[in-house]
């Protein structure tokens, strides 16, 4: 029941907390595995290849704080919606996925293709990764949307969708 127009506000302000919160974890954990996986596991690329191996283990780094900073804040977020018992987490999960494959396509086109900055893997047929990247990219922001979507007029959470206080 919505009485002087608050309760609305207040549950328009933990959706989009809910969906900032996703977010930012979703685009740190995918700038975290991309770091760790590609940059470090692998080798494949730095973050900035058009420079020495320094300049681009420098780059690496800094790129993973960013990572841990959206990450960290993106819990912070997170832990403080579950205290407000306003936590949706269909929707969290919704930004979590636009998050991370945001962040995924944003550095498929912009920063592979755009300003080339690196490439996925340095091989001669490197249309065969960007696809697979670029592909998994769109899939990924394509479920997060059907889930953010699929809870924009809730105005209760469902039993299963609320963490509430035991």
């Amino acid at each position: 029941m919505v009485r002087d127009g608050r309760e609305n506000t207040g549950q328009s302000i933990h959706s989009s907390r809910n969906l900032w919160s996703g977010f930012l974890f979703g685009l740190g954990i995918a700038a975290f595995v991309d770091e760790t996986v590609f940059h470090q596991l692998l080798r494949w690329h730095h973050f900035y290849d058009k420079s020495t191996t320094e300049v681009g283990l420098i780059s690496d780094g800094l790129f993973h704080a960013f990572s841990w900073f959206a990450t960290i804040g993106g819990l912070f977020m997170f832990a403080d919606l579950r205290r407000r018992n306003a936590l949706r987490i269909t929707r969290w999960w919704g930004g979590v996925l636009v998050g991370t494959g945001g962040f995924q396509l944003y550095d498929g086109t912009i920063q592979h293709k755009l300003m080339r900055i690196h490439q996925i893997r340095y091989v001669e047929n490197v249309i065969i990764y960007d696809l697979i990247w670029n592909i998994l990219a769109v899939l990924l922001i394509i479920i997060g949307l059907s889930l953010i979507f699929k809870t924009r007029n809730r105005q209760q959470p469902d039993k299963d969708d609320s963490h509430e206080r035991q």
